[in-house]
């Protein structure tokens, strides 16, 4: 048995070869790889030797010859292919030890040249993996050193048995892993190629050129998480799927602790409200004091958000914003779940229930509620930071790509348009009710106070109607909405909007501005006596 290595990341792969070595495995290698094996004191033979050719043209071409690709391509079983290959002196390669040269960390560096990028484009790599991976029947192909102890563990197992040899289902495994890499290696390429915009003029070394937002063509890959039961609804089918690298702190990252299998419309709501909680990395405005914050989401809205002191108080006021709605939705808290609100909430019919970690004495409390979905979401630190930098909508035979609404709100954006200025209360649960509008359905109105939300309007072709739902939302979970805040996702095109949420108990206003009758709606303001203050940012969410 003879193994090929040639790798750019050399991790692991010493005592790899050591391994291969002892089960008196062959080995073969190029340039860099094979100095190294070498000085560690191990038998390999250079590519170079193999192939009679040395390599040229500072290692751009060094494995693309037929004694290679004759020994990985051929087929074992078709006498015609070994036939050949003794015809020409050609000797099999049974394994194959590849990762590429590092073209996606490389353009990720600041300053990153156009030469640097291209010379990290690695040509006989990927035509090797190709080879390999196309005749898995044969050949076993490594591109990941994670892949490192199961290649190991099955030729000692076989070794064992008599043989030195990787079953078929392991050696699939890899091929199907390998196409995959290559995949991603050359959508990063392409990506990367398609966005830069191209100034020959300026060619030299050191040109780092001026790269578009949007690349020429979009190409991304992500891994199943699993099947799911259904789609959106019964008749649907889907699958969850995350990106290759999920960023700490992301739904992906989750782990289902108990409980049934997460839906379709888990998953959508679940991520809903996580993405809403982290908003409150410190608390309400950065108050330690006010540091737990818990959301409850229904059918993707928030039906009910605040923050206080610990986590059964951030909860018991969100519950009370919409009883009725928070029947059966889904609930996030930014901070570890303990005993007294996992009693709290225990009580509700609740759908999934997440958190950065759960205490014995929580887990214990819903060992009963053998449905309820537990998911344990590490945090890592400034969570508040961590988001998606970019957003899909699939629509007919396309796909609408977007920077994602990453924007936070800070008192030093606040533009006060009346006469009455908002009081330092009013102002903290200003930027509250903003951070909790932006996740809100458009149109969006929320009411909050004291960190709570009060009433919310969601999903209304008129702004008008939503302020009029939130109202009777508030109304109908007896909250009362005297002097509290309102935040508008976007602005309030006529002053009728301002009237009704003045009308419920409003005393302060939070909104984008930029329409055309701003002055008519800052006039009304001032005429009801009440503050508003624009953001100068909007936050439709479709």
């Amino acid at each position: 048995m003879k193994a090929l290595i040639s790798v750019s990341d050399k991790t692991g792969i010493v005592e790899l070869a050591r391994e291969l070595h002892a089960l008196g495995v062959g080995l073969i290698s190029t340039g860099g790889t094979a100095k190294l094996l070498a000085e560690q004191g191990l038998p390999v033979t250079e590519v170079a030797e193999v192939t009679g050719f040395p390599e040229m043209l500072d290692g751009r071409v060094k494995t693309l010859h037929p004694k290679v690709h004759g020994g990985l391509l051929a087929r074992r079983d078709t006498p015609e292919h070994m036939a050949a290959l003794q015809a020409h002196g050609i000797a099999t390669i049974d394994l194959l030890i590849v990762n590429l040269y590092p073209f996606e960390a490389t353009v990720a560096k600041p300053g990153c040249t156009l030469a640097d990028a291209i010379e990290n484009i690695d040509i006989g790599g990927p035509a090797m993996v190709r080879s390999a991976a196309k005749n898995w029947k044969d050949v076993g192909i490594v591109t990941d050193a994670s892949q490192y102890p199961a290649v190991i563990a099955e030729l000692k197992a076989s070794k064992a048995q008599g043989q030195c040899k990787l079953s078929d289902k392991l050696r699939f495994a890899l091929s199907v892993a390998a196409f995959n890499r290559i995949s991603q290696y050359d959508g990063a390429i392409s990506n990367y190629l398609s966005s830069v915009n191209f100034e020959a003029e300026k060619l030299s070394e050191a040109y780092v050129p001026e790269r578009a937002q949007f690349s020429g063509q979009f190409n991304e890959q992500y891994v199943k998480v699993q099947d799911l039961r259904y789609g959106e609804n019964s008749h649907q089918q889907a699958a969850w799927y995350r990106d290759l690298a999920p960023a700490a702190g992301s739904l992906a990252t989750g782990v289902q602790l108990q409980g049934k299998e997460l839906s379709y419309n888990n998953i959508a709501d679940a991520d809903a409200a996580w993405e809403c909680v982290k908003s409150f990395d410190t608390g309400a405005n950065g108050d330690p004091a006010q540091g737990a914050a818990c959301v409850i989401v229904k059918h993707a809205n928030p039906c009910g958000v605040a923050v206080g002191a610990n986590p059964l108080e951030a909860y018991s006021k969100a519950f009370q914003t919409d009883p009725t709605s928070a029947f059966g939705g889904i609930i996030a808290f930014n901070r570890p779940v303990d005993k007294a609100a996992a009693e709290a909430v225990s009580k509700q019919f609740v759908e999934v229930l997440m958190a950065p970690d759960f205490s014995a004495e929580a887990l214990d409390v819903f060992k009963s509620k053998v449905n309820v979905r537990l998911m344990k979401i590490a945090l890592p630190a400034n969570y508040g930071n961590v988001r998606n930098a970019l957003e899909t909508k699939r629509v007919g035979s396309g796909l609408l790509l977007q920077s994602a609404d990453n924007h936070e709100l800070a008192l030093a954006d606040l533009k006060i348009v009346t006469v009455k200025q908002p009081t330092p209360e009013e102002l903290n649960d200003l930027l509250f009710a903003w951070k909790v509008a932006k996740f809100v359905k458009s149109n969006a109105i929320v009411f909050c106070k004291n960190g709570q939300t009060r009433g919310v309007g969601a999903g209304q072709m008129s702004r008008l109607d939503s302020a009029r739902i939130a109202s009777i939302k508030a109304e109908a979970a007896k909250l009362s909405l005297q002097h509290t805040v309102v935040a508008s996702d976007a602005f309030f095109p006529f002053r009728d909007g301002l009237d009704v949420v003045v009308d419920a108990g409003a005393t302060c206003v939070v909104q984008p501005g930029g329409s055309m009758r701003d002055p008519e709606v800052i006039a009304a303001a001032n005429e009801r006596g009440v503050a508003m203050v624009f953001t100068g940012v909007r936050h439709f969410r479709h």
